[in-house]
């Protein structure tokens, strides 16, 4: 009775550690104050994720989509910049009127067969914030995160991107 309750506790705890998935974050530039709450901000749409030669479509636009998501949280007015992808862009066409500039860069993206393979989705995204008057850089942080084990066939590696992501931007406010 006993080593059937302890293989019961076993394989529970084999399957739940499979059923979360994982995140980290590389802070690259440590916001020296606060962002203000409310005020603008404007986010540039990164170019689509590649792994090897296979380019992920739309997976710029979720990434946007996603950045702007955890941003409307703290601000009436946030806006994707589409056809922009870095500060310059951003600078030369929103001009000041916007608080905050927010670049988001794909730097992996790995949409993978989990529940077949075994191999997990992985995302990597590059989120640097500059201030809307004079380009100076804010904050810059590296997301990553890994899919759990057990998806179903149901998570895809945008699905990886609001909870990190909404971590990192409450630390800002």
């Amino acid at each position: 009775m006993k080593n059937t309750l302890l293989i019961g506790i076993l394989a529970c705890s084999a399957a739940l550690t499979g059923c979360a998935s994982t995140y980290t974050q590389s802070t690259l530039a440590e916001p020296g104050s606060k962002l203000v709450k409310g005020k603008t901000v404007v986010i540039a749409t990164p170019a689509n994720g590649f792994y090897g030669s296979n380019e992920y479509a739309s997976s710029g636009r979720m990434t946007a989509h996603a950045v702007r998501a955890a941003f409307a949280r703290f601000s009436n007015v946030t806006t994707m910049a589409p056809d922009c992808k870095d500060l310059g862009c951003l600078q030369v066409t929103q001009s000041s009127s916007f608080d905050y500039y927010v670049i988001p860069e794909i730097l992996h993206w790995e949409d993978r067969a989990t529940e077949w393979s075994g191999m997990p989705d992985k995302i990597e995204v590059k989120i640097s914030i500059y201030d809307g008057q004079g380009g100076k850089e804010l904050a810059s942080t590296i997301i990553s995160g890994k899919s759990k084990w057990a998806t179903f066939g149901g998570d895809h590696p945008q699905d990886l991107l609001p909870e990190p992501l909404n971590k990192y931007i409450d630390s800002l406010y």
